[in-house]
């Protein structure tokens, strides 16, 4: 039988055991950065390379709709979000999402979050022992919400930012994270459902053009007006992905304590250098591992093929530590990204391609200009980091370094 139709092996419990590695591990005996696969049962073709990035969102290839597993949805994206949507659909609900690319926006919302960083360090001086990646989820989940026009007071942002944390921590792995993160968003969808049918009502006020205001008065082009819940779900989709960033502070903290000479020149505000930094912490460190989609017809792809109805999976990780494209992909070098900045179908932790028109997250801008500002904080911060345990497991998805970064002895400034 012709190898490239022997049947194949199922290997949804190696990704379950092997995490980041699963698709490396797979792709390393490869010479065409093209693997066929299954996964979930279905018949599944891995690409990774820039050429690759461009198939994985031509919507003539391949759909979002049907391709995201429930168990994801119904933690990480909430039925019926934009992530789900293609063509025209895609399009006009994405137009929720558009304004926060505007530099202006980025900036508000960036002086809302280091306002709330600053305060913060005013308290943790006060305490014996901060943890880095759970005080720094509250002070974004703060700072998203002054800058989305939540009204203070309309939600507990301790409350909302544990269960934001859930939603990201639970949704690639079976168990008790898994049920954690269906309980919170449950939660918060009930409760942000609310919210939005109090602002159409009249009830709570929510400032011009606001994100919140923006959600509550979007008409999807077939279907009119969101209902209550899906307008929740797309709210959360904005204050969710943003409290995420608390990862990539955890992963900034960890560097630093590792190169700690990279310190002095982010502490001078040297602002090409820190998006440099911010670059080289969404590349070097694993968030995302793959991304799927699925194929409309029949595809191939360098000699390989996987049917209509099949799953094109696309590398993030293996990608991200290509030594094609990085050369010593395993150093942590953010000098690499002030030569020129980064391709878009190059550096792709949060997709690639083009974040107007197509499934690209438009909010990475917003993850690269907060990164930015809170990694110049962190290089000034003036603390003792203790003996703890700093490992960054890659069998579990999403990974953190173990301690999740603590420190002592916080001096205000």
């Amino acid at each position: 039988m012709d190898a490239h139709r022997r049947p194949l092996l199922d290997r949804t419990p190696a990704l379950l055991t092997e995490g980041y590695a699963w698709l490396p591990n797979r792709m390393r005996d490869s010479t065409r950065s093209v693997l066929r696969t299954r996964l979930l049962g279905r018949p599944a073709l891995a690409v990774r390379g820039p050429e690759a990035v461009r198939l994985f969102y031509d919507e003539s290839q391949v759909h979002r709709h049907g391709a995201i597993p429930p168990p994801i949805l119904d933690t990480l994206f909430g039925q019926g979000a934009v992530h789900t949507l293609d063509g025209a659909a895609h399009r006009t609900r994405k137009e929720l999402f558009l304004p926060l690319l505007e530099a202006g926006r980025v900036a508000r919302l960036t002086e809302h979050v280091t306002g709330a960083w600053d305060e913060a360090v005013r308290a943790w001086s006060e305490r014996d022992r901060v943890v880095l990646f759970d005080e720094a989820a509250v002070v974004l989940t703060r700072g998203v919400c002054d800058w989305a026009g939540v009204p203070p007071g309309a939600v507990d942002t301790d409350t909302l930012s544990r269960d934001l944390v859930a939603m990201v921590d639970g949704f690639a792995t079976p168990g008790p994270r898994h049920l954690r993160a269906r309980r919170a968003r449950a939660r918060q969808e009930t409760r942000t459902a609310r919210l939005v049918e109090e602002v159409r009502a009249g009830a709570v006020a929510a400032p011009a053009d606001s994100v919140l205001q923006r959600v509550a008065r979007h008409r999807d082009t077939a279907h009119g007006p969101l209902d209550s819940r899906t307008a929740a779900v797309e709210l959360l989709n904005v204050l969710r992905p943003t409290v995420a960033v608390s990862w990539f502070v955890a992963f900034a903290a960890h560097a630093l304590h590792r190169w700690p000479a990279h310190r002095e020149r982010l502490r001078t505000g040297d602002d090409a250098f820190a998006t440099a930094f911010a670059h080289e912490v969404r590349r070097f460190y694993p968030f995302a591992p793959f991304l799927g989609a699925r194929t409309v017809t029949e595809l191939s792809w360098h000699g390989e093929s996987v049917p209509a109805g099949g799953i094109l999976l696309l590398d993030v990780y293996g990608q991200n530590h290509d030594e094609e494209l990085w050369g010593d992909p395993y150093s942590f070098r953010p000098a690499r990204f002030l030569d020129r900045p980064p391709g878009p179908d190059e550096l792709i932790p949060q997709g690639g391609g083009d974040p107007a028109g197509g499934h690209r997250c438009p909010g990475e801008r917003i993850t690269v200009g907060l990164l930015q500002a809170l990694a110049v904080r962190l290089a000034r911060l003036d603390c003792t980091v203790p003996e703890q345990d700093l490992r960054i497991p890659l069998r579990r998805i999403p990974t953190r370094p173990r301690s999740g970064f603590a420190v002592t002895g916080v001096r205000a400034p």
